[in-house]
């Protein structure tokens, strides 16, 4: 007699490191019987998986809560068993809250209990079990190791591979170090482990993921801590792996080792993500960020001397409080200066439990908004004009997935952009050389 399989829906918000997580739950999730769908009607079981980071994330996971309400409903009158659950750094930071104003959440967890996801389930759905679950503790337990070895939920040519979680520095305007807790890396031989089950399972595009991914201080296999340049250097010759990239770094944690893999490791794609938040040095001190404009100047130009061809991506905060006029001006020169290839940039907004949450001198709304534009139109021209500098040229491209158009597969360039190729469906999957037709500041086409 075959069990009659059961449908997991996961919505996932924020960053790439959610996406992993997501994965992971999904992993974990399958042995009770629950397979991954794309949408929630007739769902078993759905999870929000959220994000702390942006404005008035808690109030997207409630509206998002109270749609799943209605399928939760819907599926009961038909005789079956929904269960909600929320999971990820805003249950982390408001499990109680959520519990307590939508009373049909079943589950609430935060990212360092995911391995306990069937106990969990187990308890909420048991005939002597707890009704509701709010488990927001951290355990001493390494998530990684209690979690399962492959990634069955994990497939095609490009995969993420977590490596280090949390984070110390503190910045006083984010959340992470309270809802991912302090750094901690994983062994390499675990991480090397994985990355050959990615890669027999079809993965050749790996990117290591960690809250500070360069601050990676993991016990080798030789028993010394290594960093992440030496980490690439053996992920390197893994076969089947074309490519590796990492994010996100941090510039305080950025060292020789790192750069010089950049020069030596033709699998290491010559694409950098490095926030630096603002051009202010006043700024970055009020931000915590323990690292000042000229140390990145510095970074960015030592990296650029061994691969010059780099593809720079950052992130930046406008109207932090006390943000000046001027501030703001330095903020635009060294984005001038620099020039990025890519790049985040946001008005600054508080997250409640932060210490810039509590700061005086607040910029005006409209001043934020007004200086965002301006800071996002420059750096759009330069996304727009760094990928038309590609138009021509021949690029090899791995090709990751079916687009939406007719006779056009998916791709991605060893800089990090997206590109649309026309190409015969038989090709996903591989690595083949395309000549680029044409641009726009988000995709190439070719």
């Amino acid at each position: 007699m075959t069990t009659a399989r059961k449908k997991l829906f996961i919505k996932t918000y924020g960053c790439q490191m959610n996406v992993y997580d997501t994965h992971r739950m999904a992993d974990v999730l399958r042995p009770l019987g629950f397979d991954m769908v794309d949408v929630p009607e007739g769902a078993d079981m759905a999870i929000l998986n959220t994000c702390h980071i942006r404005e008035r994330a808690t109030d997207k996971v409630f509206s998002d809560l109270g749609r799943l309400r209605e399928h939760k409903v819907a599926k009961e009158k038909d005789g079956g068993q929904m269960l909600i659950a929320v999971a990820g750094c805003v249950a982390q930071a408001e499990g109680d809250v959520i519990i307590d104003r939508a009373k049909y959440v079943d589950m609430v967890f935060g990212p360092q209990t995911y391995y306990q996801l069937p106990e969990m389930v187990a308890q909420v759905t048991g005939a002597y079990g707890t009704k509701r679950i709010v488990n927001t503790d951290f355990p001493v337990d390494d998530k990684f190791d209690k979690l399962p070895g492959e990634h069955a939920s994990q497939k095609g040519a490009a995969a993420f591979l977590s490596i280090q979680e949390g984070c110390d520095k503190f910045c006083t305007f984010c959340v992470v170090p309270y809802t991912r807790g302090s750094e901690y890396s994983r062994s390499v031989a675990a991480i090397l482990d994985e990355a050959r089950k990615l890669s027999a399972n079809g993965a050749k595009d790996i990117t290591l993921l960690g809250q500070n991914v360069n601050a990676f201080h993991g016990e080798g296999t030789d028993g010394k801590v290594w960093g992440l340049g030496r980490l690439l250097t053996e992920l390197s010759e893994i076969p089947g792996i074309e490519r590796l990239r990492y994010t996100t770094s941090h510039p305080r944690d950025v060292d020789d080792d790192l750069i010089a893999a950049h020069r030596d490791l033709p699998k290491v794609m010559p694409y950098l993500h490095l926030p630096v938040q603002s051009g202010s040095n006043a700024i970055l001190k009020a931000m915590n960020r323990k690292h000042t404009i000229d140390i990145y100047y510095d970074i960015i130009e030592k990296f650029r001397a061994v691969q010059p061809g780099l593809a720079l991506s950052s992130d930046f905060i406008v109207g932090f409080p006390g943000e000046t006029d001027a501030d703001f001006e330095a903020t635009y020169k060294l984005v001038e200066d620099i020039g990025f290839a890519f790049a985040y940039a946001f008005t600054y907004s508080a997250r409640p439990g932060t210490p810039a949450a509590n700061m005086q001198n607040l910029v005006r709304e409209d001043i934020k908004t007004a200086r965002l534009h301006k800071l996002q139109a420059l750096l759009w021209s330069q996304h727009a004009a760094f990928n038309a500098a590609f138009v021509g040229k021949t690029i090899p491209v791995l090709l990751d997935g079916f687009g939406n158009r007719e006779g056009f597969l998916h791709g991605r360039t060893p800089h990090n952009q997206g590109i649309h190729v026309a190409a015969p469906r038989r090709l996903n999957g591989q690595t083949v050389d395309v000549v680029v037709t044409s641009s726009n500041a988000n995709t190439l086409t070719g």
